[in-house]
């Protein structure tokens, strides 16, 4: 039986699948795939990826990272005390850049504000979470002096970025009817923002929130490598002075850190969320 045939006597079901599988491989998707793989082609040979060095060089490794055991647990206290103002950077940090966030997200939405205003709030979202902390680190530094205090400037302006972007696709998805409701009312727009728009979008803003406040406690563990304060400081001092078994001990610490905080933000998500 030739295909025309079978394509004749198929049921509709059948018939659907044939029509959906034909439109998945058009040509866009196929021209679209080509260009994929040249693109990981050449970053592959931009990269100079090289794994098979990797596994030669594996006894080096290995005996680098022996050098790192006994972890030196002596200071111990001096590395918590360091820790703790590390998870305060990310506390504030995060705080600071979720409250920013809000407004210039509702700025950032086509379906609040008009382009005019949309495409500028956008390039400085863009512009402040494209520049790594380290840099922004770098620059705050020399505006207020070492200390943490630059460390929460820098992951506030960089966290403000990302959160923006995040908050603004959130807004973007909502119902639109609860919204126009209430304007039907005659409510003002900050009104309509307040009880149309933020009851909708809280879930998906408290669940970045959190996942980027987990996110800052790693990022200012290493500002303190540019002065901005925390453990970092530590441990830059340590491995520049190739004392690896105190860096072991402030990596554990971190680890043992950051998993707690990983299990208070997902209870906490799960009570808000």
């Amino acid at each position: 039986m030739s295909r025309n045939q079978i394509v004749t006597n198929a049921s509709p079901t059948v018939l659907k699948m044939l029509e959906q599988e034909a439109k998945f491989l058009t040509t866009k998707r196929v021209l679209f795939l080509v260009i994929m793989g040249g693109a990981l082609i050449f970053g592959y040979y931009q990269s100079e990826l090289n794994f098979p060095v990797l596994l030669q060089r594996g006894d080096n490794i290995v005996e680098y990272v022996g050098g790192y055991f006994p972890p030196d647990f002596e200071d111990w206290n001096y590395y918590f005390s360091e820790t703790v103002i590390t998870i305060s950077m990310g506390v504030w940090g995060t705080l600071m850049a979720a409250l920013t966030s809000v407004p210039l997200s509702i700025l950032a939405s086509n379906n609040m504000c008009p382009g005019w205003i949309v495409q500028p709030t956008r390039r400085l979202l863009d512009a402040m979470r494209a520049i790594n902390e380290i840099v922004f680190a770098l620059i705050f530094v020399v505006a207020v002096g070492l200390g943490p205090f630059a460390g929460v400037l820098a992951l506030f302006v960089n966290t403000t970025g990302a959160l923006g972007k995040l908050f603004s696709e959130a807004v973007e998805s909502i119902e639109p009817g609860p919204v126009e409701g209430i304007r039907a009312t005659g409510a003002s727009y900050i009104q309509e923002v307040v009880f149309g728009v933020i009851p909708q979008v809280m879930p998906l803003w408290t669940s970045f929130t959190l996942y980027r406040f987990e996110s800052n406690i790693r990022s200012a563990s290493v500002l303190g490598i540019v002065g901005a304060g925390g453990i970092g400081v530590s441990l830059y001092q340590s491995f520049g002075s190739f004392q690896y078994q105190k860096v072991c001990a402030i990596l554990i610490i971190l680890v043992i850190a950051t998993s707690v905080i990983d299990l208070l933000s997902a209870r906490v998500r799960r009570l808000l969320v």
